[in-house]
């Protein structure tokens, strides 16, 4: 089941990133079609939702929450387009669409990958913010750069691509996916606090063990999804990580174990959530939204 905001978010989101990319970009004329194709092929847009969702709840206003929803989404979408490189996964589809270097070039794709990232960093310290301070703004900026980098999400992809067609322990699996697709979910829930008036740090550390778990959860169903469902229903391929004999949860503990996984961690999700005051029925039903999806 869909959360009740999530189309409303996407949607949102959908026309600031559009808007974002009709500015125009100075000298731009073949590398802003890269970026745009990229940027706006769709995609669940679970990043930026965390942002919109966490925010309100904690009280920050819409307006500001604009400016980390779609730095956050560029960033990912910059990952993504290096994610299917032939140096990475060599992948052909995303989102049901050839990728980046497919539809234009592997140069033209490592160039709109690195113009994205740095235009998450431009959207966040030039952004009119209503009620954010400058100090927070910073705090924003050393979120998403520790989670992107050698302390996250690149740190991740390296393990990633380390051990292929090696086998690793669970331990290790966590400790990869932590980095590499849990670092900027938690960034998400992060950069919405700093936006909002809210100043309680065990709300914050509350809120970081949820989108622990979250984020976790999502690569388990990923690595379920990747045996049960097929290319059309996900728009990338299907059996790629077999494919590319990286070690996932189903290979480590039979898909049995994977979906069993999966529920510990939802259930790990909800139990953070019970110290969080406020509405927090959007974030639950989010949490069942991952384990449950289908693509």
């Amino acid at each position: 089941m869909i959360p009740a905001s999530l189309p409303r978010f996407q949607q949102r989101l959908e026309q600031q990133l559009q808007q974002l990319m009709q500015q125009g970009l100075p000298d731009t004329a073949v590398l802003e079609p890269a970026m745009s194709y990229s940027l706006l092929l769709g995609g669940k847009r679970i990043r930026p939702y965390l942002v919109y969702v966490t925010g309100q709840l904690l009280g920050a206003r819409l307006e500001d929450l604009d400016a980390p929803a779609m730095a956050i989404e560029a960033l990912h979408t910059y990952s993504l387009i290096h994610d299917d490189l032939p140096a990475m996964d060599d992948d052909d589809l995303r989102r049901g669409k050839a990728t980046c270097h497919k539809a234009f070039n592997e140069a033209t794709a490592i160039l709109a990958g690195d113009a994205l990232q740095a235009l998450a960093f431009e959207i966040l310290s030039q952004h009119p913010y209503q009620q954010v301070s400058s100090a927070c703004q910073i705090k924003m900026v050393h979120a998403l750069a520790r989670a992107a980098g050698a302390a996250g999400m690149c740190a991740g992809q390296a393990i990633d691509l380390a051990q292929t067609n090696q086998q690793i322990d669970l331990h290790r699996l966590e400790q990869m996916h932590r980095l590499k697709t849990g670092a900027l979910i938690e960034c998400s829930v992060k950069m919405a606090y700093y936006c909002s008036p809210c100043q309680d740090p065990q709300v914050l550390a509350a809120l970081l063990t949820y989108a622990s778990a979250l984020g976790l959860a999502f690569q388990v169903q990923d690595d379920i999804l990747d045996i049960e469902s097929d290319t059309a229903t996900l728009g990338k391929p299907q059996g790629s990580d077999l494919k590319a004999n990286k070690s996932t949860y189903p290979a480590l503990l039979g898909l049995e174990g994977a979906r069993q996984k999966a529920g510990q961690l939802y259930q790990d999700a909800l139990a953070a959530l019970d110290t969080v005051p406020g509405d927090t029925s959007e974030l639950r039903a989010f949490a069942h939204y991952i384990i449950a999806r289908t693509f």
